[in-house]
Protein backbone atom coordinates (compact mmCIF):
# COMPACT_ATOMS: atom_id res chain seq x y z
CA UNK A 1 0.00 0.00 0.00
CA UNK A 2 2.76 2.25 -1.10
CA UNK A 3 0.65 4.78 -3.30
CA UNK A 4 -2.73 6.85 -2.23
CA UNK A 5 -5.30 4.84 -1.37
CA UNK A 6 -8.90 6.05 -1.30
CA UNK A 7 -11.87 5.62 1.35
CA UNK A 8 -15.20 4.65 0.47
CA UNK A 9 -18.22 4.33 2.54
CA UNK A 10 -21.57 2.72 1.81
CA UNK A 11 -24.38 4.17 3.73
CA UNK A 12 -27.84 2.73 4.13
CA UNK A 13 -30.95 2.88 6.92
CA UNK A 14 -29.35 0.23 9.37
CA UNK A 15 -25.51 0.44 8.30
CA UNK A 16 -22.66 2.58 7.34
CA UNK A 17 -19.77 0.56 5.96
CA UNK A 18 -16.20 1.70 5.25
CA UNK A 19 -13.38 0.87 3.80
CA UNK A 20 -9.90 1.03 1.79
CA UNK A 21 -9.48 0.82 -1.82
CA UNK A 22 -6.40 0.95 -3.50
CA UNK A 23 -5.54 1.84 -7.07
CA UNK A 24 -6.30 -1.31 -8.65
CA UNK A 25 -9.49 -1.25 -6.57
CA UNK A 26 -9.04 -3.84 -4.14
CA UNK A 27 -10.93 -3.61 -0.71
CA UNK A 28 -8.04 -3.88 1.52
CA UNK A 29 -9.68 -2.90 5.19
CA UNK A 30 -13.38 -2.42 6.38
CA UNK A 31 -15.21 -1.78 9.42
CA UNK A 32 -18.81 -1.46 9.93
CA UNK A 33 -21.19 0.09 12.43
CA UNK A 34 -25.16 0.45 13.26
CA UNK A 35 -26.45 3.85 10.92
CA UNK A 36 -29.00 5.65 13.63
CA UNK A 37 -31.47 6.72 11.24
CA UNK A 38 -34.22 8.00 12.98
CA UNK A 39 -31.94 10.49 15.16
CA UNK A 40 -30.84 14.22 14.67
CA UNK A 41 -28.27 14.86 11.39
CA UNK A 42 -25.58 15.01 14.14
CA UNK A 43 -26.54 11.77 15.35
CA UNK A 44 -26.59 10.10 12.13
CA UNK A 45 -23.19 12.07 10.90
CA UNK A 46 -21.41 10.36 13.96
CA UNK A 47 -22.15 7.00 12.55
CA UNK A 48 -20.44 7.69 9.16
CA UNK A 49 -17.53 9.34 11.29
CA UNK A 50 -17.28 6.31 13.58
CA UNK A 51 -16.71 3.94 10.34
CA UNK A 52 -13.93 6.29 8.90
CA UNK A 53 -12.30 6.40 12.09
CA UNK A 54 -12.45 2.73 12.46
CA UNK A 55 -10.72 2.36 9.22
CA UNK A 56 -7.96 4.79 9.54
CA UNK A 57 -7.36 3.79 13.47
CA UNK A 58 -7.03 0.22 12.08
CA UNK A 59 -4.61 1.35 8.89
CA UNK A 60 -2.66 4.25 11.12
CA UNK A 61 -0.48 5.26 7.76
CA UNK A 62 -3.17 5.41 5.33
CA UNK A 63 -4.14 9.31 6.72
CA UNK A 64 -1.22 10.61 5.11
CA UNK A 65 -1.77 8.70 1.88
CA UNK A 66 -5.56 9.47 1.96
CA UNK A 67 -6.32 10.83 -1.83
CA UNK A 68 -10.02 11.45 -0.93
CA UNK A 69 -13.31 9.97 0.51
CA UNK A 70 -16.22 8.59 -1.79
CA UNK A 71 -19.67 8.31 -0.04
CA UNK A 72 -22.55 6.02 -1.41
CA UNK A 73 -25.59 7.46 0.30
CA UNK A 74 -29.32 6.56 -0.16
CA UNK A 75 -31.20 9.61 -1.90
CA UNK A 76 -32.77 11.85 -3.30
CA UNK A 77 -29.34 13.32 -2.91
CA UNK A 78 -27.56 16.17 -5.29
CA UNK A 79 -24.12 14.68 -6.63
CA UNK A 80 -22.98 17.47 -7.43
CA UNK A 81 -22.89 19.59 -4.35
CA UNK A 82 -22.92 16.48 -2.13
CA UNK A 83 -26.23 17.38 -0.34
CA UNK A 84 -28.42 14.68 0.72
CA UNK A 85 -31.87 15.52 0.20
CA UNK A 86 -34.80 13.72 1.89
CA UNK A 87 -34.16 9.93 1.83
CA UNK A 88 -37.01 7.83 3.04
CA UNK A 89 -34.58 5.55 4.86
CA UNK A 90 -32.12 8.58 6.38
CA UNK A 91 -34.78 10.51 8.09
CA UNK A 92 -32.18 12.29 9.71
CA UNK A 93 -31.29 14.15 6.67
CA UNK A 94 -32.85 16.37 5.31
CA UNK A 95 -30.90 18.89 2.97
CA UNK A 96 -27.55 17.76 4.80
CA UNK A 97 -24.14 18.66 3.52
CA UNK A 98 -23.21 15.27 3.61
CA UNK A 99 -20.00 16.23 1.47
CA UNK A 100 -19.29 19.00 3.28
CA UNK A 101 -19.31 18.10 6.82
CA UNK A 102 -17.24 14.82 5.41
CA UNK A 103 -14.66 17.69 4.18
CA UNK A 104 -14.83 19.32 7.26
CA UNK A 105 -14.15 16.51 10.01
CA UNK A 106 -11.19 14.96 8.05
CA UNK A 107 -9.51 17.40 5.74
CA UNK A 108 -9.79 15.53 2.56
CA UNK A 109 -12.02 16.31 0.02
CA UNK A 110 -15.46 14.40 -0.20
CA UNK A 111 -17.85 13.13 -3.24
CA UNK A 112 -21.55 11.92 -3.06
CA UNK A 113 -23.47 9.76 -5.29
CA UNK A 114 -26.25 7.21 -4.98
CA UNK A 115 -24.98 3.31 -4.81
CA UNK A 116 -26.29 1.82 -8.61
CA UNK A 117 -24.39 5.07 -9.97
CA UNK A 118 -20.96 4.65 -7.97
CA UNK A 119 -21.23 1.29 -8.43
CA UNK A 120 -21.33 1.47 -12.25
CA UNK A 121 -18.29 3.72 -12.52
CA UNK A 122 -16.13 1.21 -10.24
CA UNK A 123 -17.16 -1.44 -12.77
CA UNK A 124 -16.33 0.59 -15.50
CA UNK A 125 -12.63 1.60 -14.06
CA UNK A 126 -11.78 -1.64 -12.26
CA UNK A 127 -14.67 -4.12 -12.85
CA UNK A 128 -16.23 -6.35 -15.21
CA UNK A 129 -16.77 -3.28 -18.07
CA UNK A 130 -12.74 -1.97 -18.17
CA UNK A 131 -12.05 -1.08 -21.25
CA UNK A 132 -15.70 -0.33 -22.56
CA UNK A 133 -16.97 3.05 -23.16
CA UNK A 134 -20.68 3.24 -22.73
CA UNK A 135 -21.85 1.06 -20.12
CA UNK A 136 -25.28 0.06 -18.52
CA UNK A 137 -24.77 -1.35 -15.26
CA UNK A 138 -27.62 -2.40 -13.10
CA UNK A 139 -27.84 -4.08 -9.73
CA UNK A 140 -30.98 -6.36 -8.84
CA UNK A 141 -31.89 -6.65 -4.93
CA UNK A 142 -34.46 -5.14 -2.64
CA UNK A 143 -34.86 -3.07 -5.55
CA UNK A 144 -33.12 -2.00 -8.76
CA UNK A 145 -30.77 0.45 -8.94
CA UNK A 146 -29.13 1.53 -12.48
CA UNK A 147 -26.34 3.70 -13.54
CA UNK A 148 -25.30 4.93 -17.14
CA UNK A 149 -21.46 5.49 -17.30
CA UNK A 150 -20.12 7.50 -20.71
CA UNK A 151 -16.39 7.16 -20.69
CA UNK A 152 -15.71 6.63 -17.04
CA UNK A 153 -17.97 9.59 -16.48
CA UNK A 154 -21.12 9.40 -14.68
CA UNK A 155 -24.09 10.61 -16.76
CA UNK A 156 -26.52 12.07 -13.92
CA UNK A 157 -28.40 14.30 -16.48
CA UNK A 158 -30.11 17.58 -15.79
CA UNK A 159 -30.65 17.46 -12.03
CA UNK A 160 -28.52 14.57 -10.93
CA UNK A 161 -31.65 11.83 -11.54
CA UNK A 162 -31.04 10.38 -14.44
CA UNK A 163 -30.76 6.70 -14.40
CA UNK A 164 -33.43 5.48 -12.83
CA UNK A 165 -33.65 2.80 -14.97
CA UNK A 166 -35.64 0.37 -12.48
CA UNK A 167 -38.59 2.53 -12.79
CA UNK A 168 -39.10 1.68 -16.41
CA UNK A 169 -42.32 0.38 -16.85
CA UNK A 170 -42.75 -3.25 -18.48
CA UNK A 171 -46.33 -3.61 -17.75
CA UNK A 172 -48.97 -0.83 -17.42
CA UNK A 173 -51.45 -3.44 -16.13
CA UNK A 174 -48.61 -4.84 -13.93
CA UNK A 175 -48.24 -4.32 -10.24
CA UNK A 176 -47.96 -1.09 -8.40
CA UNK A 177 -44.26 0.00 -7.49
CA UNK A 178 -43.11 1.72 -4.26
CA UNK A 179 -42.64 4.55 -6.54
CA UNK A 180 -46.16 5.04 -7.64
CA UNK A 181 -46.24 3.74 -11.10
CA UNK A 182 -47.31 0.46 -12.12
CA UNK A 183 -45.36 -2.65 -13.73
CA UNK A 184 -41.99 -1.18 -12.95
CA UNK A 185 -39.40 -3.45 -13.61
CA UNK A 186 -38.72 -3.17 -10.12
CA UNK A 187 -41.75 -4.62 -9.02
CA UNK A 188 -41.40 -7.50 -11.03
CA UNK A 189 -37.63 -8.87 -10.96
CA UNK A 190 -36.43 -7.26 -7.86
CA UNK A 191 -35.54 -9.96 -5.00
CA UNK A 192 -39.38 -9.28 -3.36
CA UNK A 193 -40.96 -9.56 -6.44
CA UNK A 194 -39.01 -12.95 -6.94
CA UNK A 195 -40.31 -14.38 -3.43
CA UNK A 196 -43.74 -13.18 -4.19
CA UNK A 197 -43.97 -15.09 -7.50
CA UNK A 198 -42.35 -17.96 -5.88
CA UNK A 199 -44.88 -17.93 -2.97
CA UNK A 200 -48.18 -17.41 -5.12
CA UNK A 201 -47.11 -20.08 -7.91
CA UNK A 202 -46.50 -22.30 -4.28
CA UNK A 203 -50.11 -21.34 -3.21
CA UNK A 204 -51.32 -22.40 -6.80
CA UNK A 205 -50.15 -25.36 -7.37
CA UNK A 206 -50.20 -26.62 -3.68
CA UNK A 207 -49.71 -30.52 -4.34
CA UNK A 208 -46.52 -29.15 -6.27
CA UNK A 209 -43.66 -31.20 -4.72
CA UNK A 210 -41.05 -28.36 -4.14
CA UNK A 211 -37.83 -27.74 -2.14
CA UNK A 212 -38.97 -24.91 -0.84
CA UNK A 213 -41.31 -25.69 0.91
CA UNK A 214 -38.66 -27.59 3.28
CA UNK A 215 -37.19 -24.10 3.24
CA UNK A 216 -39.92 -22.06 4.90
CA UNK A 217 -40.83 -25.09 6.88
CA UNK A 218 -44.53 -24.43 5.59
CA UNK A 219 -44.68 -20.82 6.23
CA UNK A 220 -44.86 -19.70 2.72
CA UNK A 221 -45.35 -15.78 4.46
CA UNK A 222 -41.38 -16.29 5.27
CA UNK A 223 -40.11 -17.14 2.04
CA UNK A 224 -37.35 -14.90 0.41
CA UNK A 225 -35.25 -14.38 -2.51
CA UNK A 226 -32.36 -15.98 -0.94
CA UNK A 227 -34.75 -19.10 -0.73
CA UNK A 228 -35.68 -19.35 -4.43
CA UNK A 229 -32.01 -18.94 -5.46
CA UNK A 230 -30.86 -22.22 -2.29
CA UNK A 231 -33.51 -23.86 -4.10
CA UNK A 232 -32.77 -23.56 -7.60
CA UNK A 233 -29.15 -24.66 -6.91
CA UNK A 234 -30.20 -27.86 -5.26
CA UNK A 235 -32.18 -28.56 -8.73
CA UNK A 236 -35.54 -27.71 -7.68
CA UNK A 237 -37.77 -27.33 -10.88
CA UNK A 238 -39.67 -24.61 -9.50
CA UNK A 239 -37.13 -22.13 -8.28
CA UNK A 240 -35.76 -22.64 -11.69
CA UNK A 241 -39.09 -21.97 -13.69
CA UNK A 242 -39.59 -18.95 -11.13
CA UNK A 243 -35.84 -17.22 -12.13
CA UNK A 244 -36.59 -18.30 -15.70
CA UNK A 245 -39.67 -15.99 -15.93
CA UNK A 246 -38.16 -13.42 -13.96
CA UNK A 247 -34.71 -13.52 -16.82
CA UNK A 248 -37.30 -13.33 -19.38
CA UNK A 249 -39.26 -10.25 -17.82
CA UNK A 250 -35.48 -9.05 -17.61
CA UNK A 251 -34.85 -9.45 -21.17
CA UNK A 252 -38.32 -7.31 -22.25
CA UNK A 253 -36.81 -4.12 -19.99
CA UNK A 254 -33.11 -5.08 -21.91
CA UNK A 255 -34.55 -4.93 -25.19
CA UNK A 256 -35.59 -1.27 -24.65
CA UNK A 257 -32.71 -0.64 -22.32
CA UNK A 258 -30.37 -1.76 -25.89
CA UNK A 259 -32.93 0.40 -28.28
CA UNK A 260 -32.96 3.79 -26.06
CA UNK A 261 -28.97 2.97 -25.30
CA UNK A 262 -27.40 0.86 -26.97
CA UNK A 263 -24.35 0.68 -24.49
CA UNK A 264 -21.24 -1.09 -25.34
CA UNK A 265 -21.55 -3.72 -22.34
CA UNK A 266 -24.13 -4.83 -20.13
CA UNK A 267 -23.09 -5.29 -16.37
CA UNK A 268 -25.47 -7.16 -13.77
CA UNK A 269 -24.94 -6.78 -10.27
CA UNK A 270 -26.33 -7.34 -6.72
CA UNK A 271 -27.64 -10.36 -4.96
CA UNK A 272 -30.87 -11.47 -7.54
CA UNK A 273 -28.64 -10.60 -10.00
CA UNK A 274 -26.05 -13.06 -8.97
CA UNK A 275 -29.03 -16.18 -9.31
CA UNK A 276 -29.98 -14.42 -12.90
CA UNK A 277 -26.56 -14.64 -14.05
CA UNK A 278 -27.42 -18.28 -14.84
CA UNK A 279 -29.93 -17.36 -17.45
CA UNK A 280 -27.45 -14.89 -19.54
CA UNK A 281 -27.32 -17.10 -22.14
CA UNK A 282 -31.21 -17.55 -22.32
CA UNK A 283 -31.68 -13.35 -22.34
CA UNK A 284 -29.05 -13.00 -25.15
CA UNK A 285 -30.87 -15.74 -26.97
CA UNK A 286 -34.27 -13.95 -26.44
CA UNK A 287 -33.14 -10.39 -26.69
CA UNK A 288 -33.38 -10.29 -30.77
CA UNK A 289 -37.48 -10.34 -30.02
CA UNK A 290 -37.73 -7.57 -27.56
CA UNK A 291 -34.96 -5.09 -29.73
CA UNK A 292 -35.31 -3.46 -33.09
CA UNK A 293 -31.52 -3.27 -33.19
CA UNK A 294 -30.12 -6.34 -35.41
CA UNK A 295 -26.90 -6.10 -33.68
CA UNK A 296 -28.33 -6.43 -29.85
CA UNK A 297 -26.53 -10.17 -29.86
CA UNK A 298 -22.68 -8.06 -29.91
CA UNK A 299 -23.60 -6.60 -26.64
CA UNK A 300 -22.17 -8.58 -23.65
CA UNK A 301 -23.51 -9.16 -20.92
CA UNK A 302 -21.77 -9.63 -17.90
CA UNK A 303 -21.34 -10.21 -13.99
CA UNK A 304 -20.75 -7.87 -12.45
CA UNK A 305 -17.00 -7.73 -10.27
CA UNK A 306 -18.25 -6.73 -6.89
CA UNK A 307 -20.62 -8.11 -4.71
CA UNK A 308 -21.45 -7.09 -1.11
CA UNK A 309 -18.35 -4.73 -1.89
CA UNK A 310 -20.07 -2.98 -4.39
CA UNK A 311 -21.29 0.11 -2.16
CA UNK A 312 -17.73 0.84 -0.57
CA UNK A 313 -15.58 0.00 -4.38
CA UNK A 314 -18.17 2.24 -5.90
CA UNK A 315 -17.72 5.34 -3.10
CA UNK A 316 -13.79 5.25 -3.68
CA UNK A 317 -14.35 5.06 -7.82
CA UNK A 318 -15.78 8.74 -6.98
CA UNK A 319 -12.81 9.47 -6.04
CA UNK A 320 -10.18 7.27 -8.44
CA UNK A 321 -11.63 9.74 -11.88
CA UNK A 322 -11.29 13.17 -12.31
Amino acid sequence: MSKSVVLGVDIGGTKVAAGLVSSDGAVQSKARVPMVSAADAATGFAAVKSAIDAVLEANPGARNRLGGIGICSPGPLDPRTGVVINPPNLPCWRNFALAAEVDRAFGVAARVDNDANAGGLAEAIWGAARGYQNIFYATIGTGIGTGIVFGEHIYHGRTGSAAEGGHITIDYRGPRCACGKQGCVEAMCSGPAIAQRARARLLEENHRRSILRELTQGNLAALTAEQVGDAFRAGDALAAEILRETADLLTVWLGNVIDFLEPDVIVIGGGAGELISSFFGRIQEQLPRWSINQRCGEIPLLKARYGAEAGIAGAAALCAVS
